[in-house]
């Protein structure tokens, strides 16, 4: 199927967009879950990190089922009979990106500001550069598919409310609603590391109790 531009998330564009690659989805998907756990136990193993290995190994798990549902979802959208409107508000605003990047940054200033200790806790007095930086890489892959999610639900609630759609695509959208749902409860199997963060852990359920809510109200009006 063509996707022209503003009609993909900008992790579709650059997983679809290097010259040369053609990549599937499902490849795209497994080297990124490849190369993170690879990362995540080679640095484990070599710095004696093994208590960390565990909650990387969930991150990275989880951040791939997200580009997994990131595909899926972004494929749906485009095969709704929605007016142009619809996708440019979902996919050509990219808005996702600035949820993510806010996510992120809050996360980021978080561990520096208000936990300045998580990352002693963590990696120990004197963290390893490289260790820090996949943990960055990661935790941004999560962010960035959390804004996803969120602004999936927004955009849900507004076609929702603004969008007329036949019988056929109305069982189709609340499917794609409730598999947004899904998509974000994935995000709980982070829950059993955050229970000594009790704002992070608050962030995370937030996150999906929200998301649920938005969209299970998509899924009525629809």
């Amino acid at each position: 199927m063509s996707r022209n531009y503003g009609e993909t998330w900008v992790y579709e564009s650059l997983v679809g967009g290097i010259p040369g690659l053609g990549l599937s989805r499902t490849l795209a998907v497994a080297i990124q879950f490849v190369l993170f756990e690879v990362g995540v136990v080679a640095l484990g193993w070599y710095y004696g990190l093994w208590d960390a290995v565990l909650a990387g190994t969930v991150a990275v798990a989880v951040a791939a089922v997200g580009s997994v549902e990131m595909h899926r979802l972004g494929a749906i959208n485009r095969r709704l009979p929605t007016p142009a409107s619809h996708k440019r508000l979902l996919f050509g605003s990219s808005i996702e990106i600035v949820l993510g990047v806010l996510a992120f940054i809050a996360l980021v200033t978080y561990m520096i500001a208000w936990d300045g200790a998580l990352i002693e806790r963590l990696f120990g007095s004197d963290p390893p550069i490289p260790v820090v930086y996949l943990t960055l890489l990661i935790l941004w892959d999560l962010t960035y598919r959390i804004g996803t999610s969120w602004w999936s639900a927004v955009v849900a609630l507004w076609r929702a409310v603004h969008v007329d759609l036949p019988p056929a695509a109305t069982s189709r959208v609340r499917r794609l609603d409730a598999e947004n749902i899904g998509f974000s409860v994935i995000q709980l199997a982070l829950v059993p590391f955050l229970l000594d963060e009790p704002l992070l852990l608050g962030a995370v359920v937030g996150h999906v109790l929200a998301v649920a809510v938005v969209c299970s109200a998509a899924i009525a009006l629809s």
